[in-house]
C-alpha cells in the first residue's frame, strides 16, 4: 500500500509539472507566433490565396488585437473579398487603435475604386504647370534602346506634352540595359523628338510600379507639381493610378498608348483586381514581412 501511494504521488507530481511546463520546457498554452502568422498571410496574398491570408490575420488579431498593420491588411483584403462585416469590423478597430493608419487604409480603398473605374484613354488632357506628366518605363532591349511598347508610351507622352506645354515631365524607371536606365532612354527619345531637355526630370531608381509611384511623387513635389497625368500602357494604367494615389499624388489624367486599348476598356475582373490591391498595400508600405 505504501509503494502504491508513493507511485501515485510520483505520477501526480510528474503530471502537474508536465502540465505547467509542457513538452521540453515549452508552455502548454504558448501564444501564437504573430510574426509567423503575419508572414504567412503576406505570402498567401502574394501567391493569390487571399482566403488563407485572411484566416492567418484573424488568428493574429485574436492573439494581438492592437496590431494595426494586420487590421489594415484585413480591411483591404476583406474589401477585395466583398466581406463587408469583416471590413467594417477591422476599420472600426483600426480607427480606435491608430487613426492615422485608418485614414491611410481608407485612402487605399478609395484609390483602388478610382483605379478600377479608370478607362484607358489615348487622348491627352489639358493641364497647367502645376500638373506633372509622369511616363512609366518598360523593359529595354539589350542594347539599351526602347522596346516597341515603350515607344508607344513615349508617343502618347509626346502628344500629352504638346497638349500641356508648361507641365514638367518625369520619366521613371531603372532596370538598366547596356548601362542605360529606362528613364535615360526615355529622356533621350523625348529630346530627340523635340521636347526641351529642361522640362524632363529623370527618376532612374524605380524597379517596379510601386517604386515608380513613390519615387516620382517625391520628384513631383520637388519640382512644384501638385498633381499628375500618368502615362503608360492600357493594361497597366489602373494599377499605376492606384499606386500613385496611394503614394500621395492626385491623378488628374490617365493617358495611354493604343496597344490593346479596346481589350482593356471593360472593367477588370476580380482576378485582375488582385494585382491592384496587392500593389496598393505595397505602396502603402505595409510590412511585407517581419
Amino acid at each position: 500500500m505504501k509503494i502504491s501511494r508513493h507511485v501515485k504521488l510520483l505520477v501526480a507530481t510528474s503530471f502537474a509539472a508536465f502540465s505547467l511546463t509542457g513538452l521540453a520546457g515549452v508552455p502548454a498554452h504558448a501564444a501564437p507566433d504573430t510574426a509567423a502568422l503575419y508572414n504567412s498571410a503576406q505570402r498567401h496574398f502574394a501567391n493569390g490565396d487571399d482566403a488563407a491570408g485572411r484566416a492567418d490575420l484573424r488568428a493574429l488579431i485574436g492573439a494581438d488585437p492592437n496590431d494595426a498593420e494586420a487590421l489594415s491588411l484585413q480591411a483591404i483584403w476583406s474589401d477585395y473579398a466583398g466581406d463587408l462585416p469583416a471590413l467594417i469590423d477591422a476599420m472600426a478597430r483600426l480607427r480606435v487603435i491608430d487613426p492615422g493608419m485608418a485614414q491611410g487604409t481608407d485612402n487605399v480603398l478609395g484609390a483602388v475604386r478610382a483605379a478600377v473605374g479608370t478607362l484607358p484613354n489615348p487622348l491627352p488632357a489639358l493641364a497647367g504647370p502645376q500638373t506633372g506628366i509622369v511616363v512609366l518605363g518598360y523593359g529595354l532591349l539589350p542594347d539599351g534602346s526602347p522596346r516597341p511598347e515603350l515607344v508607344n508610351r513615349l508617343t502618347a507622352a509626346w502628344v500629352q506634352s504638346i497638349a500641356a506645354p508648361f507641365s514638367p515631365i518625369v520619366v521613371t524607371g531603372g532596370n538598366p540595359q547596356n548601362g542605360i536606365s529606362e528613364a535615360e532612354a526615355m529622356r533621350h527619345w523625348l529630346v530627340a523628338h523635340g521636347v526641351p531637355a529642361a522640362r524632363i526630370h529623370v527618376e532612374s531608381g524605380a524597379g517596379s510600379t510601386v517604386q515608380n509611384a513613390l519615387f516620382s511623387t517625391r520628384m513631383l513635389r520637388d519640382v512644384g507639381a501638385t498633381s499628375a497625368i500618368v502615362v503608360t500602357s492600357p493594361n497597366h494604367i489602373r494599377r499605376a493610378v492606384a499606386d500613385f494615389i496611394v503614394a500621395g499624388t492626385r491623378v488628374v489624367g490617365a493617358t495611354t498608348s493604343l496597344e490593346q486599348l479596346v481589350a482593356q476598356l471593360p472593367p477588370p475582373g476580380r482576378a485582375s483586381q488582385r494585382g491592384i490591391y496587392l500593389d496598393a498595400t505595397r505602396t502603402f508600405q505595409l510590412s511585407t514581412g517581419r
